[in-house]
């Protein structure tokens, strides 16, 4: 029992122990089982780890062979731009940094008159002083600054500031004559200074007869750049090509040594000769002065005279002009004595109107001068002829659409008048019918054709355009004010243009101030071309014109513009400045000799105040008269020696003022001057005479107006 208890207790343990054996041997293989399938699986996953991770650098790689191309093609593209296309610029640089240049100014071409030989605007020889502060030593750069400043007038402390910049090269001053010039010269000499400071040539503007034709010719800025007038439209002309001194530099900006300056010679500019005459501008002027002053024309006052054969502009006068040489400087004591005290903005608006040239850039209402455009289109269009006795009758008004519009002598009308007796009597009605016979549309070809409705074109710069009602709005109101001269606008330059085209035949010529291009190197002469336009009126009818301007100047209105030995042809002009301002444009228009037109005339005065009054024939004709005296024998116009032209007597004016009516229109005719009365006098013994136009002492032609009010 007990033996057998011992054996199978040992044959249990050794059972126990098989099957422990087997257990351990069978989890053994489940873990190596376990181990295979996951080395299995992580190598499936290695691979498509290493799969995925060979398709992102090929990827990488593509795109980083895409931007090496791209980047490659730019460079190829840069280097190309920098070789054919900024390889001169960026040549020219690298020059320039080795090289310090100096500019060379040209002489600005000289401007002269029509003769050709009175110079108006001419260029001197200056010098403009520089400085390369790299090539002055330390040690000098005070003792320099001194000199520069004492013999200049300069103040000492900015000079020095610029002799210290660390810069190729500073002004100093510009435009120095040659005596402060040669000063410089001499000190540097004596002071051993051989760089450093450089004294270059440089040219002025100098107009030599100041104001003379100042509107005209205009001036030129400090860098001799034109500005204004002539100067600036012509501008490039004038002002050639510069020149070049260059001088190899260090890096630090210095000169180098033992190397020489090269220079570029400027090319001058070209020569002008104008239209203008010296001498014609200078009698224009000398009487518009004298009629501003005397009339006291607030607004000033303009003369133009052109030759009707070409268009050259002989005269363009304006007053109040300015000196040429110092065209910053106020042109009158008033404006001088308010001059320190007035903002900037002030001051920029006085200088405009003192350069503005009133004659080309400004409008005015023509008044009665315009009559001649009337009387020229009713005889091309055969509605009339200068003498049916007749043919009209002024009645004192006419009514025109329901409007009654006055003749300016209403309270005694002029009656039965051919057009000849109508012009010189400037009277309204007929020109005002006139205008209804014409009609809009054809009234508005002839505006057109006297060139009225464009720009002249003149070589002027500012030039303004006139002021008329578009045709579609222009009923028989308007039409028939346009007839006798109000309510529009047109320049000056129009107005003369249009009675150079009068003069000449009838055909339109554009007025012109250049007639000739000199070139400074080979002085060949370039001719200005005659700018021709369209027939305005027939031959016929021009001279149909003329004819009826003399006689307003022999018997009419324009009486004072007489000058003896010579047929005049004119027609005087009054209009109101603007609607109920008080403020009056007076004017004369006039053509000499009749006999063969040489000149034509335009004298328009802004708000005359005296006490001679703002009608054209007692103030503008005078002028054109005295204006005329003068520039006819210059021009050695062929004179008229006919009995009417040759006895022609002046008389001084009485003085009416005080005397009734009666009495001042009897003492008026006993010495052969005309009475003329603008208002209704009722009873002429009772009512005094307060206003005479033209003033008492006044001297005038026999058989002039005088203007007589209550």
């Amino acid at each position: 029992m007990g033996k057998k208890s011992k054996v199978q207790k040992i044959k249990i343990k050794e059972k126990r122990k098989l099957e422990k054996q087997d257990t351990q041997k069978e989890i053994k293989k489940l873990k190596n089982k376990k181990k295979i399938d996951f080395n299995k699986k992580n190598k499936k996953q290695v691979k498509i780890a290493e799969s995925s991770g060979n398709l992102t650098r090929k990827k990488r790689l593509k795109w980083e062979l895409f931007i090496a191309y791209i980047l490659l093609t730019c460079l190829l593209v840069r280097v190309g731009i920098i070789q054919f296309i900024q390889g001169e610029e960026l040549q020219s640089m690298a020059y320039m940094q080795q090289t310090l240049d100096r500019n060379i100014n040209p002489k600005r071409g000289t401007i002269y008159d029509a003769t050709g030989k009175t110079v108006l605007a001419v260029s001197s020889t200056v010098q403009t002083i520089t400085v390369n502060p790299t090539n002055i030593s330390e040690e000098n750069k005070e003792k320099v600054s001194r000199a520069l400043s004492d013999i200049f007038e300069l103040e000492y402390e900015k000079v020095l500031k610029k002799v210290k910049k660390r810069s190729a090269i500073e002004t100093i001053v510009k435009k120095v004559d040659k005596e402060k010039s040669d000063k410089l010269r001499i000190w540097m000499q004596e002071n051993k200074i051989e760089s450093g400071i450089n004294i270059d040539e440089d040219t002025k503007r100098y107009y030599p007869l100041n104001n003379l034709a100042s509107q005209v010719i205009g001036f030129c800025g400090s860098d001799n750049q034109g500005l204004d007038g002539i100067e600036a439209i012509y501008d490039k002309t004038l002002q050639g090509s510069p020149g070049r001194i260059t001088k190899m530099r260090d890096a630090r900006g210095g000169d180098i040594e033992n190397t020489s300056e090269s220079y570029e010679n400027a090319i001058d500019g070209d020569d002008l000769v104008l239209s203008i005459d010296a001498t014609i501008q200078g009698i224009a002027e000398k009487y518009l002065k004298e009629a501003c002053i005397d009339n006291i024309c607030t607004d000033g006052g303009n003369v133009i005279i052109i030759n009707p054969k070409d268009g050259d502009v002989l005269a363009l006068a304006g007053y109040p002009n300015y000196n040429l040489n110092e065209p910053y400087t106020p042109n009158s004591e008033e404006l001088k004595s308010s001059w320190e005290t007035m903002e900037q903005q002030e001051k920029n608006l006085e200088l405009q109107k003192m350069w503005r040239n009133k004659a080309v850039s400004d409008t005015y209402e023509p008044g009665s001068t315009f009559k001649l455009v009337t009387t020229s289109a009713a005889l091309e269009e055969n509605i009339t002829t200068p003498d049916k006795e007749g043919e009209f009758n002024c009645s004192g008004s006419i009514e025109i659409a329901g409007v009654r519009m006055k003749c300016w002598r209403y309270y005694n009308p002029h009656g039965s008048e051919s057009l000849r007796q109508a012009l010189k009597n400037s009277c309204n009605p007929v020109f005002i019918g006139l205008g209804q016979k014409i009609g809009v549309h054809k009234y508005y070809e002839y505006l057109n054709k006297f060139g009225f409705l464009k720009r002249t074109g003149i070589d002027l710069p500012g030039e303004a355009g006139s002021i008329f009602l578009k045709e579609e709005k222009v009923g028989p109101v308007e039409l028939g004010t346009i007839a006798f001269g109000q309510r529009f606008e047109v320049t000056p330059i129009q107005m003369a243009t249009m009675l150079a085209t009068i003069a000449n035949g009838g055909t339109y010529i554009a007025p012109r101030i250049v007639k000739q291009k000199i070139n400074s190197q080979t002085r060949e002469i370039t001719q200005m071309p005659i700018k021709k336009g369209e027939r305005a009126i027939s031959e016929e009818n021009a001279k149909n014109v003329l004819s009826m301007m003399e006689t307003v100047v022999a018997e009419g209105t324009g009486k004072n513009a007489q000058v003896k030995g010579y047929k005049i042809g004119g027609k005087t002009g009054t209009s109101e400045d603007g609607v109920n301002t008080g403020k009056y444009v007076t004017s004369f228009v006039g053509i000499a000799p009749i006999s063969d037109p040489q000149i034509v005339m335009l004298v328009t005065l802004y708000n005359p105040t005296g006490e001679g009054g703002h009608q054209g024939g007692g103030v503008a004709a005078p002028v054109g008269g005295q204006i005329l005296s003068e520039v006819l024998p210059y021009l050695e116009a062929k004179k008229d020696n006919t009995e009417q032209v040759e006895n022609v007597e002046q008389i001084q004016v009485p003085n009416v003022e005080g005397m009734n009516f009666k009495d001042a229109k009897k003492t008026l005719q006993d010495l052969e001057l005309e009475p003329v009365i603008e208002e209704e006098i009722e009873n002429e013994e009772e009512i005094i005479v307060k206003q005479q136009m033209p003033k008492n002492s006044i001297i005038v032609n026999k058989g002039s107006k005088v203007y007589i009010k209550k």
